[in-house]
């Protein structure tokens, strides 16, 4: 983090709280003192990490935490204009490609009218606001070629997940450039970045239709894990890789350092680029069991090669992946593992976030030398 920059006292927005990230950013932002305020829906599934994070904050439950649709206007107008946010975190989405063509208009609502409402609702603002919306790594337009995707790539999307975030991108820029300013219909206040990411991975995802919390839970029952594409390549990142690179974008925006309109690519190390069958078995090293091969060529498509340039956020914002991709996976694997062995879900969410800080603080003191 930067050294000019206090998050203790902040007031920070952050949508999308209850979810698998938006828990994660949740915890590290109340181990930094800001004064965080959620606004999300309620946990989908009944395992959630969300829960379990939360009762350590009962004054946060109390007053600071409220269920309610991203795509509802009035409700969200509404807890801006309470909360007046200094730093906004956009993470409320509809996250999975396979649940996208069940439901692509709820997705396109989401993850498009969604973002514009919240963007709509921070004009009432008269304080400076550092507002970073997330988006993904699928919001390129994949050619599957062998090298990775720039912040000025062209946009785009097969299934009806990865288009709606590529609109929203274009949305997100078009609400900026025209209401973002010093003119009579504009305001001055808002520095707007977003943000995009590679697939995250880490302890207490438990959504349905992603390999990890897939596989942790085959494991934990003594099933053989399922792999659908064991081909696909992906940028397999822990979630603490992402939420560093947003805490230092917002720093970065709140400190006038960075133009007020930017992306960003948040990825991993290009070694830590692997198929999903490399990954099951990196993780089965870590928790023994079997595995079987389940591709179904009728299935809705998926891409199969995908990963990002991440040079622009080293160079402008001093960001880098701290953990390699053996760390990742054993970091994942053991948090699961502990759980289903008795541990504290939030003590192994702090054991990694003190761990990995411990990692970035010796990474920065080195760089400053």
């Amino acid at each position: 983090m930067t050294d000019n920059f206090a998050w203790n006292g902040r007031r920070v927005l952050l949508t999308g709280h209850t979810g698998f990230k938006g828990s994660w950013l949740f915890l590290w932002l109340q181990q930094l003192g800001a004064e965080v305020f959620g606004y999300s829906l309620n946990p989908v599934l009944p395992h959630n990490l969300f829960e379990p994070l939360s009762v350590a904050y009962p004054d946060f439950l109390k007053s600071r935490h409220c269920i309610a649709n991203i795509t509802d206007f009035e409700a969200l107008k509404s807890w801006v204009q309470f909360v007046q946010p200094e730093v906004v975190f956009h993470l409320a989405a509809q996250p999975l490609v396979r649940l996208s063509y069940k439901d692509p208009l709820g997705t396109w609502a989401t993850n498009v009218q969604g973002s514009l409402n919240l963007l709509e609702s921070l004009k009432v603002l008269d304080h400076s606001c550092s507002v970073v919306m997330i988006t993904t790594d699928k919001v390129y337009e994949n050619k599957e070629w062998n090298y990775g995707y720039r912040e000025l790539d062209r946009l785009g999307g097969h299934d009806p997940y990865s288009a709606s975030k590529a609109a929203a991108e274009i949305a997100i820029a078009s609400w900026r450039d025209s209401f973002c300013g010093s003119a009579s219909h504009q305001t001055p206040h808002l520095h707007i970045a977003t943000a995009r990411a590679g697939n995250v991975i880490g302890g207490g995802d438990w959504a349905v239709d992603r390999i990890v919390p897939d596989a942790m839970r085959a494991l934990a029952h003594g099933d053989s894990i399922s792999v659908r594409n064991q081909f696909a390549t992906r940028p397999w990142q822990h979630v603490l890789e992402p939420l560093s690179g947003y805490l230092q974008l917002a720093e970065a925006l709140a400190t006038d350092t960075l133009p007020p309109c930017e992306a960003f690519n948040f990825g991993p190390h290009l070694e830590s680029n692997r198929p999903v069958r490399q990954l099951v078995e990196t993780m089965l090293s870590y928790w023994p069991g079997q595995w079987t091969d389940q591709s179904d060529p009728s299935a809705p498509h998926e891409a199969g090669l995908l990963h990002l340039q991440i040079d622009k956020a080293h160079h402008q914002l001093g960001w880098n992946p701290r953990w390699d991709y053996e760390t990742t996976i054993k970091r994942t694997v053991g948090w699961y593992r502990a759980v289903h062995n008795g541990a504290s879900p939030l003590e192994s969410c702090l054991a990694d976030l003190e761990a990995y800080q411990t990692d970035l603080s010796i990474t920065l003191q080195t760089a400053h030398r």
